[in-house]
């Protein structure tokens, strides 16, 4: 397979965002994470062997291109167990509109270790779009904002990426617990605002997309290093349909953390691309390509819905 060439890593920088503000006169956010995201195909992942298969992978990479792989953490530990529920309408109005509503729960020894999450997103590959889209939910308590680029595969092809812009908010469901009704879309769109864009009639309702819960075998692999103080985690994880052990997809990811763009390095955002890059053309027989892992729940049953994915 022919070598990618890497173009110069400062003309490839996410631009800035346009000056803005939300109804309430707050400043749009900006982008704090970079998350890079493989698909991977499920066969390897019928046992643990598989995910220390693919970690083998991770460190051949980053040992080839002088990044720094720190697997210490990692060893030893079991993998994690998520439990993950999207939730929207029978016609996938949330979804086909770039918005994602999702329960998650983390199981440690069969029971749950802590409260549910909820997530609410809108993702989108329109990063000023993505940006002044409000997630911020009418909740007393606190929640957390999380504004990613996400870079995956090429749709078609290996060998580059391509980014989506993930705008979230999470909170823990108990201070959704006053809401009268959290299936009906009418209350829905009370605790999220940016969801009155949608069209609704008296009686629309949330239910589980396609029946399914998710269960998320998630394990860590070690901490990258990528230089200029930029590191990241990363992971292997399978989702498959909990009951039927339906295996859906699987997922490498690593993520890195900053407080505003100019704190990554020119040199490290390189490392982070070249690394991308080759480790989908060492790992090609890994690779899903065209694929997410919500988009792989909403296609279960039947038809593809339309998504900005």
């Amino acid at each position: 397979m022919t070598a990618y060439k890497m173009k110069d890593p400062r003309a490839e920088r996410v631009a800035d965002l346009k000056q803005g503000q939300y109804a309430d006169g707050s400043p749009l956010h900006d982008i704090q994470y970079l998350e890079c995201k493989l698909i991977l195909k499920t066969e390897e992942f019928g046992t643990p062997a598989g995910f220390k298969k693919y970690g083998k992978l991770v460190a051949q990479v980053a040992k080839e291109l002088g990044i720094g792989f720190d697997t210490s953490k990692a060893k030893g530990t079991k993998p994690a167990i998520r439990e993950v529920m999207f939730l929207d309408t029978e016609d996938f109005r949330l979804y086909n509109n770039a918005f994602i509503l999702r329960r998650r729960v983390r199981f440690e020894d069969g029971f749950p270790a802590e409260e549910p999450e909820m997530v609410f997103k809108y993702r989108h590959p329109d990063q000023q779009l993505a940006a002044e889209v409000d997630v911020r939910p009418n909740l007393p308590g606190d929640y957390r904002i999380k504004f990613k680029a996400e870079a995956l595969p090429l749709k078609d092809k290996l060998g580059g990426y391509r980014l989506l812009y993930s705008h979230n908010v999470q909170f823990p469901l108990s201070h959704a617990a006053a809401a009268p009704d959290r299936t009906a879309m009418e209350h829905l769109s009370d605790i999220f605002p940016a969801m009155k864009v949608l069209k609704m009639e008296k009686g629309d309702r949330v239910s589980l997309v396609n029946q399914s819960i998710v269960e998320e075998v998630l394990q860590d692999l070690g901490t990258l290093d990528f230089g200029k103080g930029v590191t990241a985690d990363a992971n292997v994880a399978i989702w498959r349909t909990r009951g039927e052990h339906q295996p859906l997809v699987g997922e490498f990811a690593y993520q890195v953390k900053f407080k505003q763009r100019d704190d990554v390095h020119d040199k490290a955002r390189e490392r982070v691309a070249k690394f991308f890059i080759r480790l989908q053309q060492v790992g090609h027989a890994w690779i899903y390509l065209g694929a997410t892992k919500t988009g792989m729940v909403y296609r279960l049953k039947g038809n593809a819905p339309q998504a900005h994915e």
